[in-house]
């Protein structure tokens, strides 16, 4: 049976308004991934709306410590430091890429700590190398970066779905059709191919 949606799940709350408004989950997709019915989730959304709307969001109170653990990650990401990425990340977090067929992404989707700091490893130093710039950014309400080249264009985004004082999710986006808007982009084929050589890592789409 459902849990009422009292104030002891906040936490549940603000999970069903990210997925819905920030992502545009279906309500049987987040029913699913909360394991509650789509009944509930449609209430804890209206609720989590009028929370909103009243100038009370429930998301607010734990907004700094979010941008505070996202700058520690970007911290360790610039300096390579394999094991301060794994301090801040869930053991079952996810990498999800979409490079919509247009753009280089490692992986549609990687899963475990220690499947995402070893491609972090792998991937940060070369693109520092070559003059690549990590800008730290709120995207979509979320903390996280936008990549630029030398030349200050774009070549991603990543924003990171934080609970509970870990990284969840991140969720990179290179598809140029989805990071058009934020300025000129960068021809990422060519940034990875810089960065990486031909020892790198394999990329899904690539030839």
């Amino acid at each position: 049976m459902d849990r009422p949606a009292g104030a002891r799940h906040f936490p549940l709350e603000r999970a069903v308004f990210v997925l819905r408004e920030v992502f545009g989950f279906s309500f049987r997709e987040i029913a699913s991934a909360v394991e509650r019915s789509e009944a509930a989730c449609r209430q804890l959304a209206m609720q989590a709306r009028r929370h909103m709307d009243a100038g009370r969001p429930r998301f607010e109170a734990d907004r700094k410590e979010r941008e505070e653990l996202a700058g520690r990650f970007f911290d360790a990401f610039k300096e390579g430091d394999l094991d301060g990425l794994r301090e801040l990340l869930a053991a079952d977090v996810h990498m999800i890429g979409d490079g919509g067929g247009k753009a280089p992404q490692v992986a549609a989707q990687i899963v475990g700590i220690e499947n995402v700091a070893r491609l972090l490893a792998a991937l940060v130093p070369p693109f520092l190398r070559i003059g690549g710039v990590v800008e730290p950014h709120e995207l979509n309400g979320q903390p996280g970066a936008i990549f630029r080249d030398r030349d200050g264009r774009v070549v991603n985004t990543w924003a990171f779905d934080i609970f509970g004082g870990q990284i969840q999710t991140i969720r990179t986006v290179s598809n140029p059709d989805k990071i058009g808007h934020i300025g000129p982009v960068a021809d990422a084929w060519a940034i990875f191919r810089e960065a990486t050589g031909p020892a790198g890592p394999r990329i899904d789409g690539e030839s």
